[in-house]
């Protein structure tokens, strides 16, 4: 079951017509949370990131659209689903039919939908760079709009060639994330992750993550441009999103990854997590 516009449709029966905006122009954005024990993890920041990216896309906010509603609105679909535990919940949002490049009207419709997770477990994380096509640096690139072509390309090039997930590149041939998650690189006690001026997504672990480090001072943290040279350079890196949270990285290439430090910076951030439920 899903949730469409606050209406829980069967998904199996549900379709969006062919005048679909985000099916047409990728005329949408969308979010991904995680679920867990009665709680949405971090619901606020998640709620007013997506509520910055549609007023960025001019999107025209619903009154009734606040964060109360949104997150009872997710429960509800969850509930339907008889989902108790863990749980991934996408939410897209797209502007309503009509138009061409230029919309008929910028009203909104929402989506959403649940499903159970699962622990998927990786004995060496490998990841390289993909370099078929670059990502654009920006404002607009940082939020999560429905046009994801590059992370689908790139997803294909990591499963064919048995990585587990790989490193894009802006038009600068700069690092900018991961196919579905933040990055971070760890050098001595300094942490290293690309700006938003990069092009990477805003992401709200990579936020809450960095908060957590400035305010703990146990490293310090510069968001920053950075060379795939530094790759090869770092002692540890790790992957960050709203699933798997923190994922450590084994290997770049011949490079092979302590994982030291970043568990010293999962246990600093379950903390912080444990924090925002109570």
């Amino acid at each position: 079951m899903v949730n469409f516009n606050g209406d829980i449709v069967d998904n199996e029966s549900f379709t969006i017509g062919w005048q679909n905006r985000a099916f047409k122009y990728g005329d949408g954005i969308f979010d991904t949370l995680k679920y867990h024990n009665n709680h949405l993890y971090f619901i606020e920041d998640h709620y007013f990131r997506l509520m910055s990216s549609m007023r960025m896309l001019r999107m025209k906010i619903p009154l009734n659209f606040t964060l109360e509603y949104y997150e009872a609105q997710i429960k509800k679909t969850l509930s339907e689903n008889g989902i108790q535990d863990k749980a991934r919940v996408r939410v897209t949002v797209f502007r309503e039919d009509g138009g061409y490049y230029a919309p008929l009207s910028n009203k909104v419709s929402f989506l959403i939908e649940t499903g159970s997770l699962t622990k998927k477990e990786h004995f060496n994380y490998e990841i390289e760079l993909y370099k078929d096509f670059q990502t654009a640096s920006g404002l607009l690139a940082t939020i999560k709009t429905n046009n994801r072509i590059i992370n689908v390309l790139s997803s294909i090039y990591a499963e064919e060639n048995e990585y587990q997930n790989c490193i894009l590149l802006n038009e600068k041939k700069e690092i900018v994330e991961a196919i579905n998650a933040n990055i971070f690189l760890i050098k001595g006690n300094e942490v290293l992750t690309p700006s938003l001026d990069s092009g990477c997504i805003n992401g709200i672990i990579r936020k809450k993550l960095i908060e957590a480090l400035q305010k703990h001072e146990v490293f310090s943290v510069s968001e920053t441009k950075i060379s795939p040279f530094e790759l090869l350079k770092a002692d540890e890196v790790f992957l960050t999103n709203s699933i798997t949270e923190i994922q450590s990285v084994d290997q770049y290439r011949k490079k092979h990854y302590s994982k030291e430090k970043s568990e010293l910076i999962k246990v600093l951030f379950e903390k912080e997590i444990v924090k925002s439920l109570i």
